[in-house]
């Protein structure tokens, strides 16, 4: 038995079920587009449109049906939790960009751990050409025989990470590195970066979403690049969720501050 005999008819002609329908499709494109076509798209558009389109549906709701109806009280509910949510959160009060210091306090044990060092130089036949390498993986100039202590390496770690970071930050915008940087979150990218090329981070919705002024929705963007040859790997989904609690680290109490 149908609660509503013309349920299809009536579907057809609801306002509402349809700009539901299209607020939600609003919400999730920028996911679906990315996974399907790896294209990027500004997340916090979308996902505001589509927000704004519920807010729009719940507020006619309530006119028809009367704010003291008691079956306004679902949208009224809804109307609050998308108001509350789509309140402007104060950026997090910060002291400027981060320093180089600073960056590399967080950023060489964090890379360091995931990063095999061998103090003598080995032919890493893996690599096309293979290549003489040494350390946490750097290859300029070594050759056969070369030894370098444990200082050495983290030294040499050191460069290679301020040399991806430089690039890295050409992707970000002013306030990004003014206001949304701190020394874990800077060295999080970084890794990332490391770890699967500074181009494609450049261009990823991790970096898109934290130039957007969603700081944790470039966090969790972080956590999908856990693959290699569309698997997931161990190793990654483990490096990522460091990477990931290193980004959103100290955030919650930087909005209360704010």
């Amino acid at each position: 038995m149908k609660l509503i005999p013309n349920a299809k008819q009536v579907a057809k002609k609801s306002l509402s079920l349809w700009v539901n329908r299209i607020a939600f499709a609003l919400m999730i494109l920028p996911e679906v587009l990315y996974a399907l076509t790896g294209i990027d798209t500004n997340p916090a558009l979308l996902f505001w449109a589509g927000a704004a389109l519920y807010v729009a549906v719940e507020i006619s709701r309530l006119i028809d049906q009367g704010i003291g109806d008691r079956a306004s009280s679902p949208a009224l509910v809804m109307i609050v939790a998308l108001a509350m949510s789509a309140a402007p959160v104060p950026p997090p009060a910060f002291a400027g960009p981060v320093s180089e210091a600073e960056f590399l306090q967080e950023a060489v044990p964090l890379t360091s751990q995931w990063e095999g060092k061998r103090n003598t130089a080995y032919l890493d036949k893996i690599a096309s050409p293979p290549r003489w390498t040494v350390c946490y993986g750097e290859t300029r100039g070594v050759k056969q025989g070369d030894y370098y202590t444990d200082a050495e390496c983290s030294a040499m770690l050191a460069d290679g990470l301020v040399e991806y970071r430089n690039a890295l930050h050409r992707a970000f915008t002013p306030e990004t590195l003014q206001n949304r940087l701190t020394p874990k979150r800077d060295a999080a990218y970084v890794d990332l970066a490391w770890n699967a090329g500074v181009y494609a981070i450049s261009r990823s919705t991790a970096v898109r979403r934290l130039n957007a002024g969603n700081i944790r929705g470039g966090c969790y963007a972080i956590g999908w690049w856990d693959k290699a040859g569309n698997r997931r790997i161990r190793g990654l989904v483990n490096r990522r969720k460091v990477d990931v609690a290193c980004c959103l680290h100290g955030l919650d109490a930087a909005e209360l501050a704010a």
